[in-house]
């Protein structure tokens, strides 16, 4: 499994979403892990950027955003019980990663 996690420069949450992949991942070798600086418009248009962190499992973001803007910016992710913050849950990454 290919994990991509697209981002802006200074991203606030990219540092926790990278340790809660890690602490997920542990050492499965099976999981990679990479990261991908998106730097313009038209680079987050040819990506489907939707935000800071966006993830992507084998190519496809598994917390879709269909009314999100595409652009440079931040994103939210809403848990289970509605609370926003700037990158998924640990439980919700565990779902998408399937572990």
């Amino acid at each position: 499994m290919n994990v991509n996690v697209l981002h802006v420069d200074g991203c606030p949450s990219l540092d926790p979403l990278l340790k809660a992949l890690n602490a997920l991942i542990g050492d499965r070798d099976d999981v990679a892990v990479s990261t991908t600086l998106v730097s313009s418009n038209q680079e987050a248009a040819r990506l489907g950027f939707h935000g800071s962190p966006t993830i992507l499992i084998d190519g496809h973001d598994p917390f879709p955003w269909p009314n999100g803007r595409i652009g440079l910016s931040c994103r939210v992710y809403m848990d289970a019980s509605g609370k926003m913050a700037g990158a998924p849950s640990r439980e919700m990454l565990a779902a998408a990663l399937g572990i």
